[in-house]
């Protein structure tokens, strides 16, 4: 957008160009410097500065209103006349280039005549007001949204501020950031002429934001070529060593990928397919990452190989016969047909082999497919226009072209960052997260997160910042703790607990990897500079036997060893009058089927008989001893809950028990381990009846996601 770009001094990257079914000579601008400083043509015919830009729409889309291209012509070429671009051409040149490129991938005629304008307001007196009077509400939309801030009002924060701008505009028409992106190449393309260390930060930004926002917008054609352009500025060493590479493989006597493309279209010649066979030219960076991966490069690695076919089952039809007539690479076979990436890119990957250990890599897609992988959102016409039914799916996530899931995270976290340098940094690191997953909610829904995200993550995504008082998870219906990673295709049922006040713990933070959950947490650890979230309590409670909060109900504190209990409420048939106690490893309960063995000094130990030290004794050959309830049901018992931690847990279970009548004898909580807690105690209750209520409603406490009768691994008695 600046008028401070101008031509290289020296060639720049050579792109390998994709394959399109109707090729153009490469545009000349200065010619169209030429044409546009004759001015423009008269009232009612199309300057020969856009012909073009007409030439590549109408490629598109035949019957399209070349009016307001020549009317937003007129205005953006009579505004910046006499503005020169520091090569000396005259600056309608840029616009004009930038419109090219949208035309080329089929964007349609309100962006293109945004894209005419996109500097008028930023470099002339046009005024957006003027734009909207002239050319409607949509264009003064795009045309605001890819204008800058000044930086006399933002200083140093203006760059940033400026792309929050650009991403909020983006957020209710994609169409803002195609044209930024475009706007972007041209200038890549001609920024030789600066001083090396603008070049480089220009370069450093592309490579963070707008690479990365390439790719999620699905515009690999302008991605692509970003890249080599970024990679030659910043890695002018290795950049130049791919060229030789390339430049060598271009010499060779023979050509693998030709071979492979030969055999491969007789192959679908002879099963009746109709189908394209393209050798597609790795660009630089592709061909430097697949150089550093295998090291010595074969010549089937130049390349890949695409093939296009009409119909979507044709795709399956052709995967079919390769892996039939060919030696397949199983472990190369991707579907992204079934299951599309979240930037809209749908293709079959799969790969060949030869004897002679070449290896082709190939992609199999529609036309319409390929369109979309190279232009993405761009190739989606106006996406604001009512869907065909055949466009119509329930899982907006991954569909909306209008509004992917990405950005709509993205829209949501950069409202809290609190200022400039948090939102660039955030930012930055967002978007390296360049791969997404889908998780399902119990009740169908889904959440888009990035690869690598936890159940923090899908807290937050889900809830916001009421995922404070999350208590944890179940993930494909087993449960998981909060820092568990998720992955495609997960079932994630979140645990939440009632309490408003409920507080994140500063552990999170090592487990947030969405910056939705991670500026959540800090702005509220931020606010709460004293506290430490739910792992406080659990703290308190490490070693020895858990001190209830002052607002529970009092426990008796746990001896140092288990005393006898009492058994005057059983009978021992065999040994009438012998003395009895209850084990501690089973505390049996009134009703409870019992067993017993003797002990030293005469006493009979009652068990329950599914104890596991009934097995053992009985192993061991000692003799039982009959058994049996009296008459009585007061008993007691020892009782588990395990819990997620929270803040005041302990005082809310302690206090269920209590008004179901239970006495706390003692209690213990072992050590928090990550973020689980399990609490022991052992209770007297009037009637051995009413435990099953007390078990449910240990279970109803927030938090507590299991309770139940202990079952000590203790040495036989």
């Amino acid at each position: 957008m600046s008028a401070e770009a101008t031509n290289p001094a020296t060639p720049g990257p050579v792109v390998p160009a994709a394959p399109r079914r109707r090729s153009r000579p490469r545009i000349d601008l200065r010619r169209l410097g030429r044409a546009a400083l004759l001015g423009p043509a008269s009232r009612g015919r199309l300057p020969d500065a856009i012909g073009h830009v007409v030439e590549a729409h109408r490629f598109h889309y035949p019957d399209a209103d070349l009016e307001p291209l020549r009317r937003a012509y007129v205005l953006a070429e009579s505004s910046h006349r006499g503005q020169m671009r520091k090569s000396g051409e005259p600056y309608i040149t840029h616009p004009l280039a930038v419109t090219l490129i949208l035309a080329e991938l089929g964007a349609e005629t309100t962006t293109l005549t945004a894209s005419l304008l996109h500097d008028t307001v930023e470099d002339t007196d046009v005024t957006l007001d003027q734009v909207g009077d002239q050319f409607g509400a949509e264009v003064r939309y795009l045309v605001d949204g890819v204008t800058k801030l000044e930086k006399v009002g933002y200083g140093a924060a203006a760059e940033p501020e400026t792309f929050r701008k650009m991403l909020v505009a983006t957020g209710n028409d994609v169409r803002v950031m195609s044209i930024k992106l475009a706007d972007r190449l041209h200038n890549m393309r001609t920024l030789g002429v600066m001083r090396p260390e603008k070049q480089e930060r220009i370069a450093k930004v592309t490579r963070d934001v707008l690479i990365p926002l390439a790719e999620r917008l699905g515009v690999q054609a302008l991605k692509t070529e970003l890249e080599d352009l970024v990679f030659a500025i910043l890695h002018p060493e290795e950049y130049a060593y791919t060229r030789e590479l390339i430049v060598g493989n271009a010499s060779r006597a023979d050509d693998p990928l030709a071979e492979f493309a030969d055999a491969m279209r007789a192959v679908l010649r002879d099963a009746d397919i109709q189908a394209e066979v393209l050798i597609r030219p790795r660009h630089f960076v592709s061909l430097h990452r697949t150089a550093r991966k295998r090291g010595r490069l074969r010549g089937s690695d130049f390349g890949r190989l695409l093939v296009l076919v009409n119909e979507d089952a044709d795709c399956y039809a052709v995967l079919g016969e390769l892996h039939t007539c060919m030696t397949p690479v199983v472990s190369e076979f991707k579907d992204f047909i079934a299951v599309p990436k979240f930037n809209l890119y749908q293709s079959l990957h799969t790969a060949v082999a030869r004897e002679d250990g070449q290896v082709a890599e190939v992609l199999i897609r529609t036309h319409q497919m390929h369109k979309v992988a190279e232009a993405g959102v761009v190739a989606l016409g106006n996406p604001y226009a009512p869907p065909s039914e055949e466009q119509s799916a329930p899982d907006g996530e991954r569909v909306d072209p209008t509004r992917p899931g990405w950005l709509s995270r993205l829209l949501d976290w950069q409202e809290a960052a609190p200022d400039p340098d948090t939102f660039w940094s955030t930012l930055r690191e967002d978007l390296a997260q360049d791969r997404e997953i889908t998780v399902f909610r119990p009740d169908g829904g889904a959440l888009g997160l990035p690869e690598g995200a936890t159940c923090v993550d899908a807290a937050y995504a889900q809830y916001g910042e009421d995922a404070h008082a999350c208590l944890g998870a179940r993930v494909n219906g087993r449960l998981a703790t909060l820092s568990t990673v998720l992955r495609d295709g997960d079932t994630v049922q979140l645990l939440m607990g009632q309490d408003p006040a409920s507080e994140p713990s500063r552990e999170w933070l090592e487990h947030a990897h969405t910056p939705a959950a991670r500026i959540a947490i800090q702005r509220w650890l931020a606010a709460h500079p004293g506290a430490d979230g739910p792992a406080a309590e659990a703290d308190d409670t490490r070693t020895g036997p858990a001190q209830p909060p002052s607002d529970a109900p009092a426990t008796r504190p746990a001896p140092e060893a288990p005393a006898p209990r009492p058994g005057a409420a059983i009978t021992v048939v065999d040994r009438p009058g012998a003395g009895v106690r209850l084990a501690g490893c089973c505390t049996p309960v009134p009703a409870d089927e019992i067993t017993g063995f003797a002990v030293r000094g005469g006493v009979v130990t009652v068990h329950r008989v599914e104890c596991v030290a009934v097995e053992r004794m009985a192993q061991a050959g000692r003799a039982a001893v009959d058994v049996r309830w009296g008459d009585t049901t007061e008993c007691r018992v020892t009782l588990f809950a395990e819990s997620f931690g929270r803040p005041h847990l302990l005082a809310d279970l302690t206090e269920a028990m209590a008004l179901e009548g239970a006495e706390i004898v003692s209690a213990t909580v072992e050590p928090p381990t990550e973020q689980r807690v399990r609490h022991t105690y052992t209770v007297q209750l009037p009637d051995a009846a009413h435990l099953p209520t007390l078990i449910r409603a240990m279970r109803n406490v927030p938090g507590v996601y299991d309770a139940g009768r202990a079952h000590h691994q203790a040495p036989p008695s």
